[in-house]
């Protein structure tokens, strides 16, 4: 049997980055996935207001202060987190090994907020339908920071590692830099239903 080579794809490189690249494609998907969620909660206690007497339910407005120093402190990473994947697509490796172990401390201090962000609210999980959604969408949102935090940090140990100067892994600090966009790009409609509609 005779074989026709119709394109020769042995000097295309193993691993690309961006849309190049599979990871990236699946990041993006588990980002709408994880986007609906976000969203359902959103609607969940939008609804919920709109079937309340009075809302919060049974609580005073939360107090604005840990929810704020949160929100500048995560809008304030999107800085770096630029800068990160700016050098993972150049595969300037000091530069990114600096920026992960920025971004490791960056995804760790906004846990310590959330620590105080519970209290704030004024009200516990099973008071009421108010106290379920809130500590809902607080623990989702909680749960991406720990997981991208946990990410960043696997990747920062990956960078210093022999394993680190690969392309492949320059891809994976750019998909995780757009995955932290994410975190950040969906605080932001949740920290307006929990700190500034109850003030409505």
């Amino acid at each position: 049997m005779k074989e026709n080579i119709v394109l020769d794809l042995t000097e295309l490189p193993a691993h690309g980055l961006g849309t190049a690249s599979p990871s990236w494609w699946g990041t993006l998907a588990f980002m709408l996935i994880e986007g609906t969620g976000f969203a359902l909660s959103i609607v969940i206690y939008l609804y919920l207001m709109s079937l309340a007497p009075r809302w919060p339910l049974g609580a005073p407005p939360p107090d604005l202060f840990a929810g704020t120093a949160l929100t500048a402190l995560l809008l304030a990473s999107v800085v770096p987190n630029i800068l990160v994947a700016r050098w993972a697509r150049e595969q300037d490796l000091q530069k990114v090994r600096l920026g992960l172990i920025v971004m490791a401390v960056l995804g760790i201090v906004p846990l310590v907020l959330r620590v105080f962000e519970f209290p704030a609210m004024h009200i516990k999980w099973d008071q009421n339908a108010y106290g379920s959604i809130v500590w809902v969408m607080l623990g989702l949102h909680t749960t991406h920071i720990l997981t991208d935090g946990i990410e960043t940090l696997v990747l920062a140990c990956l960078m210093f590692s022999r394993h680190g100067d690969t392309p492949r892994r320059f891809g994976d600090v750019s998909d995780n830099a757009m995955y932290w966009n994410f975190v950040v790009a969906t605080w932001l409609p949740m920290y307006a239903c929990l700190y500034w509609i109850p003030r409505l």
